[in-house]
């Protein structure tokens, strides 16, 4: 017998009607309408959007059990949300929204011993001596693998993401480290693989932090005397998500605490994932014995992401919002941005935005205006690296030269002025950048970016050098 949407939707209804009280039944199932059924996608139309949201906040796994076992585990669950229409026209538009078939991360709650009798004890960072902590992954149940798409720049990393997702602490990918430029994707597969274990293994505790928040949490906790009963805290995580691990760079008592967490964790089968904007073999001023830690597990590298992909992740965007565009107007915005993700969904957000908010027809010419007025307005990221290469570049010396102990004037200019360019337009601490830019202290940045000062005051030769390399730098 053909399956129709009706049938389909009927015998979904049976299961759903034997798992739930008949009141909350006979109000959020009695009013759906199935309308159509395509390959292993069931259409239901809902009467408004806040049905949609209450069925998505409270209803998202019994519905994706139900057509699981009627469509199987590629079954797929769309709303159709009736609505008024209040631009004028009679009849009522219809919004289309796909199920994210995931409900939001909930609390971990954790036995730790008592310790001590401090009433005021507030989990994570101050004195783990009460019982049952509920923990807060932090994760962003939005950051799936589902919309995580998949393409040559990501496979690796996303590979080595399901399979630590399918198996903590318990592959060869421990620590998983992933890394590469600013947009691409890091963050959202970090959350991606803590959101996966949160579903399959609801009894281990996950955290997602920021190597930034995490080296606050540090220096609070030697201010308060409590160092130790911060390691502990972390020492009870499953599965441990640091997020941008370089902000560790150059901060010794911080690396010092997290060498000592991560052994233990390693040591006891936990899953340790770690983010960061550059290989373990470019990170600087990282202690030699965390940069092999780093080094035990597997790095995966994402790249920009090719025409095919940013084409899907285009269509993605538009099909998770329920907007249609035509396929010219898709094409030239993945011709156009090429950078990285996050560039590609803001353009094509701020094009559906102007669309509606505007009430303009999506054409070509607004898709130049958005797209030109995006690409102007974001700024690049300005590696150390890459200004040592454009200075370098500018007096024609190479990078080594540049890097050398050598007191040649030229050489001492062109080093001075990669540390004046450094220090600004990046957030490196001066010591970082001294570090990276022939193994100086902090002091001789100071002085270098003072010297810089005073010469473009007083020579105007010199002061030609600054501007030339500020253009290039600003471009």
């Amino acid at each position: 017998m053909t399956k129709t949407a009706q049938s389909v939707w009927e015998n979904c209804l049976v299961f759903i009607k034997d798992n739930i009280q008949d009141q909350a039944y006979k109000t959020w199932f009695e009013p759906i309408r199935a309308v159509e059924l395509t390959d292993n996608a069931l259409y239901i139309q809902v009467p408004s959007k806040f049905f949609y949201e209450w069925l998505e906040e409270h209803y998202v796994k019994l519905l994706k059990v139900a057509l699981t076992k009627e469509l199987g585990n590629g079954a797929k669950l769309l709303y159709k949300i009736k609505m008024e229409n209040v631009y004028g026209n009679k009849q009522p538009f219809t919004e289309q929204l796909p199920s994210a078939h995931r409900t939001p991360v909930k609390p971990q709650e954790v036995d730790v011993p008592l310790q001590n009798k401090n009433p005021e004890l507030k989990n994570p960072f101050i004195i783990p001596g009460i019982r049952n902590v509920k923990i807060e992954s932090q994760l962003n149940a939005n950051y799936s693998f589902d919309n995580f798409l998949e393409g040559d720049s990501n496979r690796l990393a996303r590979s080595a993401g399901m399979a630590v997702a399918n198996k903590p602490g318990g592959t060869s990918f421990n620590p998983l480290l992933i890394f590469g430029g600013v947009g691409l994707g890091k963050t959202h597969l970090a959350h991606a693989i803590g959101v996966e274990i949160k579903e399959k293994f609801p009894e281990k505790t996950v955290l997602y932090i920021s190597a930034e928040i995490f080296t606050q949490q540090y220096i609070d906790s030697v201010k308060r005397n409590t160092r130790n009963d911060f390691i502990h805290f972390y020492q009870l995580i499953d599965v441990l998500i640091i997020d941008d691990v370089q902000f560790l760079s150059g901060k010794t008592g911080t690396q010092d605490v997290f060498f000592h967490i991560f052994n233990h964790l390693h040591q006891n089968g936990k899953q340790v994932i770690l983010t960061s904007d550059k290989a373990p073999v470019d990170m600087q001023d990282i202690e030699q014995r965390l940069l092999s830690r780093f080094k035990w597990g597997l790095s995966a590298e994402l790249h920009q992401p090719d025409y095919e992909t940013r084409i899907s992740i285009l269509n993605n965007i538009l099909f998770r919002d329920g907007v249609e565009m035509p396929d010219e107007i898709v094409e030239y915005v993945a011709k156009n941005i090429k950078s990285n993700v996050r560039e590609l969904e803001g353009a094509i957000i701020s094009l559906i935005a102007q669309s509606s908010f505007n009430k303009r027809e999506v054409t070509i010419d607004l898709a130049k205006q958005v797209v030109e007025k995006f690409v102007k307005n974001v700024k690049r990221e300005i590696s150390i690296d890459y200004i040592q290469k454009v200075v370098s570049d500018y007096f024609q010396l190479d990078v080594d030269t540049l890097q050398s102990k050598t007191r040649k004037r030229h050489v001492v200019q062109a080093r001075q002025l990669a540390m004046f360019f450094a220090k600004k337009f990046t957030k490196a601490s001066l010591a970082n950048i001294g570090s990276q830019i022939g193994d100086r202290d902090h002091a001789t940045v100071l002085h270098a970016c003072k010297t810089v000062d005073n010469l473009v005051s007083t020579d105007k030769q010199f002061r030609k050098f600054v501007d030339d390399i500020n253009k290039k730098l600003s471009i």
